[in-house]
């Protein structure tokens, strides 16, 4: 075992998916989930939290499915809830 790895504690993070479809910059549409966490709304998600990227896992896109994303958010144009 990695001596820096330290254990995950599962309850430390909520898991809320959403299915979410999201249009880049460069025309490219990923269909794919977000976890929302303890946010209430998936637009949470982009207005709500510094960090400058989102994860869309179990995406779908031109080259693929069952993918996995680490998107800028600035390069997003439009994001679509699935609920």
């Amino acid at each position: 075992m990695n001596e820096c790895s330290s254990p995950v504690n599962k309850d430390q993070f909520k898991v809320n998916t959403k299915s979410i479809t999201i249009r880049t910059a460069d025309g490219s549409t990923l269909s794919g989930k977000v976890n929302i966490g303890e946010k209430e709304r998936v637009s949470d998600v982009f207005t709500k939290t510094d960090n400058p990227f989102v994860v869309l896992f179990d995406a779908a896109s031109a080259h693929g499915c069952g993918r996995v994303f680490f998107i800028n958010k600035s390069h997003i144009v439009w994001v679509e809830p699935e609920d």
